[in-house]
C-alpha cells in the first residue's frame, strides 16, 4: 500500500473514531435502561453497575403494563402521532410547493413570517392556543390534541427548499400535457421529494410522539392521556419498582426507533436514486395520459427493420 493510500486511511478512520465515541455516549444510557429493565428491583440501588443480569427477569414488563392503563395510552399516542405525521406531510409538502413554485405579491412576506414562528416557543403560544381548541369545544379529544400540529414552519421551509432544487421545466412540461396543478405535484414533485418527505415524517412522527407539556394542558381524563403522561404519572408513585419503571421507559422508545429505521432506509434508497430528463419527460408523459406533448425519446429499431 502506497503512502498517500495510507494517509487517506488514516484520516478516514481519524475521524470516525470521535463519531464513534460519540455514537457510544449517546447508546450508553439507553443500554443501562434496557438492562436495568430486566434486573431485580434491589439491583437497582448497588453502588456497582451490573451490565448483564445475572438472572433476568422479563417479568417486569407485563407486571408493569398491568399497573395502569398503557395499551390504551399507546393506542392514543399512536393515533395522534400517525394524525400529527400525516397532517404535516400532506400541509407542509402543499404550502412549501406553493411557496416554491408560484410567485404573488407578499410571498417572500409569507415566508418571512411563517420563518418567524420558529422564534416563539411553546409556552409563548400555550394559552392562546388552548383556548381556541377550548372555543371549539376540543378538550379531551383527540383533535384536540393533535389539531395545533398538524402543520409546522420547518416542514414547511424544508419542503419548500427541496422543490425549489426541482427543475420548473418539468412542471411546465406536465402542464403542457395538460395535467392540473395536483397532478402535477402527485407524479412530478412528490416522487422527487421522497428523501425530504421521509425526513419530515420522521421529525414530525417524534416530535409528536415524545409531546408532553400539550397534552398535559388539553387532556384531563385517562380515556386521552398519551404515552408520555402515563409514564410520568407511573414514576411519581413512589410504590412501583425502579426496574418496571425502566421498562415502560424502554417501550416507550420502539416507536420511534422503528420510525426511525424505516424513514432511515427510504432517505438511503432516495439519495441514491437519481433520474435523468428522460426519465422524468417519460414520467410526465404516462401521467398526463402520453398526449403526445414535450420531448419523446426516440424509440429502438425493431428486429425486422434491422
Amino acid at each position: 500500500m502506497s503512502r498517500r493510500a495510507l494517509v487517506k486511511a488514516a484520516a478516514r478512520w481519524g475521524g470516525l473514531a470521535p463519531l464513534a465515541a460519540l455514537a457510544f455516549l449517546f447508546v450508553l444510557p439507553i443500554v443501562w435502561m434496557t438492562t436495568a429493565s430486566f434486573q431485580a428491583g434491589e439491583k437497582m440501588f448497588q453502588l456497582t453497575t451490573e451490565w448483564i443480569p445475572s438472572v433476568w427477569h422479563p417479568e417486569n414488563y407485563p407486571h408493569a403494563l398491568s399497573r395502569s392503563a398503557f395499551p390504551r395510552f399507546f393506542l392514543n399516542s399512536a393515533i395522534v402521532s400517525a394524525s400529527v405525521m400525516l397532517g404535516n406531510v400532506v400541509f407542509c409538502t402543499l404550502a412549501g410547493y406553493g411557496l416554491a413554485k408560484f410567485r404573488f405579491p407578499g410571498d417572500r412576506l409569507l415566508l418571512l413570517v411563517i420563518l418567524s414562528t420558529l422564534m416563539l416557543p411553546l409556552e409563548v403560544t400555550l394559552v392562546p392556543t388552548f383556548l381556541v381548541v377550548h372555543k371549539l369545544g376540543w378538550v379531551n379529544s383527540y383533535q384536540g390534541i393533535a389539531g395545533p400540529l398538524l402543520i409546522d414552519a420547518f416542514g414547511v421551509f424544508l419542503m419548500r427548499q427541496f422543490i425549489l432544487k426541482i427543475p420548473s421545466d418539468y412542471l411546465e412540461a406536465a402542464r403542457l400535457d395538460g395535467a392540473g396543478e395536483l397532478r402535477t405535484l402527485w407524479s412530478i414533485i412528490l416522487p422527487q421529494c421522497r428523501a425530504a418527505l421521509a425526513v419530515l415524517a420522521l421529525f414530525s412522527f417524534r416530535d409528536s410522539w415524545d409531546q408532553f407539556l400539550w397534552p398535559l394542558v388539553v387532556v384531563s381524563r385517562d380515556e386521552f392521556r398519551t404515552y408520555p403522561l402515563g409514564l410520568v404519572r407511573f414514576g411519581d408513585d413512589y410504590g412501583n419498582p425502579p426496574t418496571e419503571q425502566m421498562a415502560i421507559a424502554v417501550l416507550a422508545t420502539v416507536p420511534s426507533s422503528s420510525c426511525s429505521s424505516c424513514c432511515s432506509a427510504r432517505c438511503a434508497r432516495a439519495s441514491t436514486c437519481r433520474r435523468s430528463r428522460g426519465d422524468v419527460m417519460d414520467k410526465i408523459r404516462i401521467a398526463c395520459g402520453n398526449r403526445g406533448w414535450g420531448p419523446r425519446r426516440s424509440s429502438p429499431p425493431s428486429r425486422a427493420a434491422t
